[in-house]
């Protein structure tokens, strides 16, 4: 190996790194499709799209009038929504660790009620129930208070 692809190897390691950092920051975890995608980035040499969508994603949610855990909240709705059963659970997540409470999380499921129809309240309260019987697991960690 030359000197020339272990320094791009290392920049490509540390920048993984940065990108899942933010990940953890936002969510206190690196969602699984994520590490997937950064594998498949780091092994074909795309890392630089990577770090790109999280600098993107950090401009949106960091400088937004929206404190971190309404963003989650609106993450939640507007997957639960769609019907993205697996991206709602991470944000649903995610506005635990950003300090949401189950019944905020419940006031999103009935608003997606009205907006989207009980298919979408449906799922929420699935994702809901299986958040609230895990929380004697990982309530604890998911509301660590977020480091800033």
């Amino acid at each position: 190996m030359t000197d020339a692809t272990t320094r791009t190897g290392r920049a490509a390691a540390g920048g993984a790194e940065a990108v899942r950092e933010r990940y953890r920051a936002t969510l206190g975890a690196v969602p699984g499709g994520v590490e997937a995608r950064l594998r498949l980035a780091e092994d074909f040499g795309r890392l630089p799209t990577e770090e790109a969508i999280a600098a993107l994603r950090h401009i949106v949610l960091t400088d937004n009038p929206l404190e971190a855990r309404v963003q989650q909240l609106v993450h939640f709705g507007q997957l639960l929504a769609l019907g993205w059963a697996h991206p709602a659970r991470i944000h649903a997540q995610g506005a635990l660790y950003a300090g949401a409470k189950i019944a905020e999380l419940i006031g999103v499921a009935e608003t997606a009620l009205i907006t989207a129809g009980v298919p979408a309240y449906a799922l929420g309260t699935e994702i809901i129930t299986e958040l609230s019987a895990a929380e004697g697991e990982i309530g604890d960690r998911l509301r660590q208070p977020r480091a800033e």
